[in-house]
């Protein structure tokens, strides 16, 4: 049986359904997605695309800091967009985040996202 934890941090919101924030196993984080909710408030952050973009990047690199990792550790993200004329944006925020060689990726255009947000990130970290 693999060594597996379940990761859990107040820093990035509380799950709204019935998953984890991100399950840990042996040394391969498998990180929820996230939407970008304030983890305080539950809230969507107020802003623009950019701004719930920030947020969302946050919140995952708040959960990989739990998991004892980082951003910097993510070998795979796939990115769900309400509008795919915000790919130019999610790229240029998302360099603010990291750092070459960015991970593997997938951009994908949905219907839309729970509390209507207008995007979501959800990834895999290995440590």
């Amino acid at each position: 049986m693999p060594n597996r934890a379940v990761i859990k941090t107040d820093q990035a919101p509380a799950a709204i359904g019935s998953y984890s924030q991100a399950v840990k196993v042996d040394n391969t984080v498998y990180l929820s997605g996230q939407i970008p909710l304030d983890p305080q408030s539950m809230e969507l952050v107020p802003g623009d695309f950019a701004e719930q973009a920030r947020q969302v990047f946050r919140n995952l690199q708040a959960v990989c800091e739990a998991a004892n990792g980082s951003l910097g550790h993510v070998v795979k993200l796939n990115l769900y967009l309400t509008d795919l004329g915000n790919f130019a944006t999610v790229n240029e925020v998302m360099a603010e985040f990291f750092d070459k060689p960015y991970p593997a990726r997938a951009a994908v255009g949905v219907k839309e996202l729970p509390k209507g947000a207008l995007f979501e990130a959800e990834g895999v970290m290995v440590i």
